[in-house]
C-alpha cells in the first residue's frame, strides 16, 4: 500500500501540470484495485504458510514471484486492451512494493526467530521412526529452532531394548509399540502439533496411510523425513507413480543460465561497491602504508575452481615476514594436521590489521579478484594448496564452485566455527545453490561482519 500510495503521489501529485492531476484521478480506483490484488497474489502463491516462514529463502522467493506475476498481468492486459497505463506509475510501485515486502518479511522474520528460539510460536512435533534416524532428526531440529519445529518425544516402534538409549535422544521415549491403536494413544497423550515420521519406521505402509487419516482428522501435521542429509527444496521433486509419492533428487549443477546469472550478478555487485568503496580503499591504502611502510596489499596463492590456483589479494594486515613463520606457529598450536589454517591471537598481525580484521575490511581487494572471475561474491572461501593437500573426498567438493568472498560458513559462525562444521556448510551450498540463497548469504554477511564474532 505505502509502495502505491508513494508512486501515485510521486506520478500524479507532485507535479504543476494540470493533464497529469487530471490523469491521476482516474488512476485512484487502479491503485485500490492494485493494492488488493497484490495482497491477493501474496496469498494464492503461498507466501504465509506456516511451513516456509522463518527459515530458508522459499519465502522470499513467492513474494517475488508473486510480485512479478501480478504486473506482468497488468503489462500484458493494458498491451492486449490497448490501455494507456503509465509507466511512470508501474515503474516506482513495482520495485519499491516488492523492497517494502522482503524488508518487511526480514523484520518479521527476526522477531519470529526470537519467540521460536524461547520456545513459542512453534509446532511441537513427536518423532516415530528408527533409533539412529529419529536420533538424528532429533539434533537437526534442534539445530534450526528458527525453522518452528520442536522435537518434544520420540516413538520407536518394534526397536529392541539395546536399540533405545535415552541419553542419545534428550526428550521423552513413550515406548516401542508398532501396533496401530497404542501409536494413537502415544499420539493423543503427547499433546503435539506435528508427527514426523523418519527413516527406518517399522510400520506397515497400510499402517502410515490410515495414520494420515487420523492425523488430519484431529488437525495433526504429517511430516516425512527421508533420509536426505543437507539436500535443499529446489532439488526434489515428487512423482506420484503407482500410488506412491517418489521423490527424486536432481543432482546439483551450475552450468549453462544459472551460470551466466551467478557470473553477472557478481560482476554488477561487484562493480556497483568498487565504485561506491572506491574513497574508502584510498583511505585504507594509505593507512596500511603508513603504518609499517610495507606493501599495500597482500598476494598469496589460494586454489579454485577444478584445483586451478590464482592470487588473491587483501589488504596487508601482517607483518611483511608473516608466512615464514606460519609453520612454526601451527605446529606450536597443534592445528598442522587440520585444513583449517587459522592460529589463535596470531602475534604476526599489526594494531590496524586487527581493526581491518574485526570489520573484515581487509577482504575489500578480493571484489577485483571477482570482477576478474577467479572468485564469486558467494562460494566456499579459497585455501592454500597445504590446505587442500589435507582433504579428504568430501571436502573436495568444494572445489566445484567458484571460491567466494563470502559463504554459509562465514554467516554461521565466522571463524570460530569447526572444521567438521565448516566443510559441512560449504558442502551444502554447493549442492544447493540459488541465487536468491547468494542474496541472503550477501545479506546476513553484513550482519556478521558488524557483530564481529571473528574474522572472515
Amino acid at each position: 500500500m505505502w509502495a502505491i500510495v508513494g508512486a501515485y503521489g510521486i506520478r500524479f501529485r507532485l507535479t504543476d501540470s494540470p493533464n497529469i492531476e487530471s490523469q491521476g484521478d482516474s488512476y485512484l480506483l487502479l491503485s485500490v484495485l492494485l493494492a488488493l490484488s497484490w495482497w491477493f497474489m501474496l496469498g494464492v502463491w503461498g507466501s504465509r504458510e506456516f511451513r516456509i516462514l522463518g527459515a530458508g529463502s522459499e519465502e522470499y522467493k513467492r513474494v517475488v514471484a508473486a510480485s512479478a506475476w501480478l504486473f506482468g498481468f497488468v503489462a500484458v492486459v493494458s498491451y492486449a486492451l490497448r490501455i494507456d497505463t503509465a509507466r511512470g506509475f508501474v515503474g516506482l510501485a513495482f520495485p519499491a512494493g516488492v523492497l517494502g515486502l522482503l524488508i518487511g518479511r526480514w523484520l518479521i522474520r527476526q522477531h519470529l526467530s526470537v519467540d521460536r528460539r524461547s520456545g513459542k510460536g512453534s509446532s511441537h512435533v513427536l518423532i516415530i521412526g528408527g533409533p539412529h534416524s529419529s536420533e538424528h532428526l532429533v539434533r537437526s531440529l534442534r539445530s534450526a529452532p528458527a525453522a518452528g519445529y520442536v522435537p518434544v518425544a520420540v516413538h520407536l516402534p518394534g526397536a529392541s531394548n539395546e536399540a533405545v538409549d535415552s541419553t542419545n535422544f534428550d526428550v521423552a521415549i513413550t515406548g516401542t509399540e508398532s501396533d496401530f491403536e497404542a501409536l494413537m494413544t502415544v499420539i493423543t497423550e503427547s499433546q503435539v502439533d506435528a508427527v514426523a515420521i523418519s527413516a527406518g519406521v517399522n510400520l506397515h505402509p497400510r499402517d502410515l496411510r490410515r495414520l494420515g487419516w487420523e492425523l488430519a482428522a484431529k488437525n495433526i501435521g504429517m511430516i516425512l523425513a527421508p533420509a536426505l542429509t543437507d539436500v535443499a527444496g529446489p532439488r526434489i521433486h515428487t512423482q506420484p507413480v503407482a500410488g506412491l509419492p517418489l521423490i527424486h533428487v536432481s543432482t546439483p549443477k551450475l552450468t549453462g543460465g544459472k551460470k551466466v546469472a551467478k557470473r553477472a550478478f557478481d560482476i554488477a555487485v561487484a562493480g556497483t561497491l568498487v565504485l561506491l568503496l572506491f574513497p574508502l580503499f584510498v583511505l585504507l591504502a594509505f593507512l596500511v602504508k603508513i603504518t609499517d611502510r610495507g606493501p599495500v596489499f597482500y598476494r598469496q596463492e589460494r586454489v579454485g575452481l577444478r584445483g586451478t590456483t590464482f592470487h588473491m589479494l587483501k589488504f596487508r594486515s601482517m607483518k611483511v615476514n608473516a608466512d615464514e613463520q606460519l609453520a612454526a606457529l601451527l605446529i606450536k598450536q597443534g592445528s598442522d594436521s587440520t585444513p583449517l589454517f587459522k592460529i589463535e591471537n596470531d602475534p604476526r598481525i599489526t594494531r590496524l590489521g586487527r581493526i581491518l580484521r574485526k570489520f573484515s575490511l581487509d577482504e575489500l581487494p578480493q571484489l577485483l579478484n571477482v570482477l576478474g572471475g577467479s572468485m564469486s561474491l558467494v562460494g566456499p572461501r579459497p585455501q592454500r594448496a597445504g590446505e587442500v593437500a589435507l582433504y579428504d573426498d568430501a571436502a573436495h567438493r568444494r572445489l566445484y564452485v567458484s571460491p567466494g568472498m563470502s559463504g554459509l560458513w562465514q554467516v554461521s559462525g565466522r571463524s570460530n566455527l569447526s572444521w567438521d562444521e565448516s566443510i559441512r556448510l560449504d558442502l551444502y551450498y554447493v549442492e544447493n545453490w540459488s541465487l536468491m540463497g547468494d542474496v541472503v548469504i550477501l545479506f546476513k554477511t553484513f550482519r556478521a561482519v558488524f557483530a564481529s564474532t571473528g574474522a572472515v
